[in-house]
């Protein structure tokens, strides 16, 4: 019998892995956000029905596995809490997958809590975005029980091509804070630097096209660039995210002893952003706080 998958979290991401798995033919049984409405749209979308859409314990009931997709540390720790209405409920025999770029410490104590209960855990931080999200072409780090990856990972390999094993629950979201504390450092950097080619007159399309043949070249470069220079901020990774990542990579440095100048420089403009009102926008919004004549 095929295993039924649920979700919990169908915003940008979630909504959009739920779509491709459905499309891949797998049985999504259960969708569920704090936002009622957006789940019961993608229910109805996905032709799922929900009996208690406000229910993490009906979730569970009524799923084999569960990927959640949160936003952030409190929102897991909610999610699985042990009293209460809770994914924990009649969770033995359950596995979860949790995709959320989280402090690893939180991963470890989700990973607790379930195996108290008899389930077990994933992790599966993700790098790319939504259009990925759509595509099963996500770029996927997994941490957590080696035997739980391998039993999982046919339903990982249709979210993204070659899912990686890291190693034990909170290395993955380690090497995820990583990856996002360079990438946002990159995208400051390359704001700063059009904000500087702007201001001084040149034209910013020889200046990207010559950024791309030279060191100043970068992934940022590619999806950011041109947006930074037409204002164009459509949200695919937000600003807020944006600054909530790169405060898990700076306190881990900071728990370690180590100075990281250029992550805690980048955490600020981040929350700067998100102070003005701009923390929906995508993170190429930071080209904002760089330009002449802009927010900044």
């Amino acid at each position: 019998m095929p295993e039924k998958i649920a979700f919990v979290g169908v915003g940008r991401m979630g909504a959009n892995m739920a779509r491709h798995l459905k499309d891949c033919n797998f049985t999504i049984s259960a969708v569920y956000d704090t936002h009622e409405p957006t789940a019961v749209a993608l229910a109805k979308e996905l032709d799922i029905t929900i009996t208690h859409p406000g229910s993490l314990a009906a979730v569970t009931a009524n799923a084999d596995i569960i990927i959640t997709v949160v936003s952030d540390d409190n929102a897991q720790l909610s999610i699985f809490s042990e009293s209460g209405d809770s994914l924990l409920t009649t969770a033995s025999g359950k596995t979860f997958i949790n995709c959320a770029t989280l402090t690893p410490s939180v991963h470890q104590e989700v990973e607790r809590r379930a195996t108290l209960v008899g389930a077990s855990t994933l992790e599966a931080c993700m790098a790319s975005s939504i259009t990925q999200a759509r595509n099963g072409t996500l770029y996927l780090m997994c941490g957590g029980d080696r035997a739980t990856f391998e039993r999982v990972k046919p339903i990982l390999e249709h979210l993204g091509s070659n899912p990686r094993y890291i190693g034990p629950t909170g290395q993955a979201s380690q090497v995820k804070a990583l990856v996002n504390m360079v990438m946002n450092i990159n995208t400051a950097g390359l704001a700063e630097g059009l904000g500087l080619g702007d201001a001084l007159g040149l034209d910013l399309a020889m200046l990207r096209d010559v950024f791309s043949q030279t060191g100043a070249n970068s992934q940022v470069l590619k999806t950011d660039g041109e947006d930074m220079q037409n204002r164009e901020h459509s949200c695919f990774f937000s600003s807020a995210h944006a600054a909530k990542d790169s405060t898990i990579a700076w306190k881990l440095g900071s728990q370690l002893g180590l100075n990281l100048p250029l992550a805690a420089a980048t955490r600020l403009q981040y929350e700067r952003l998100s102070a003005l009102g701009l923390g929906e926008l995508d993170k190429s919004a930071v080209s904002e706080l760089t330009f002449k004549d802009r927010n900044g």
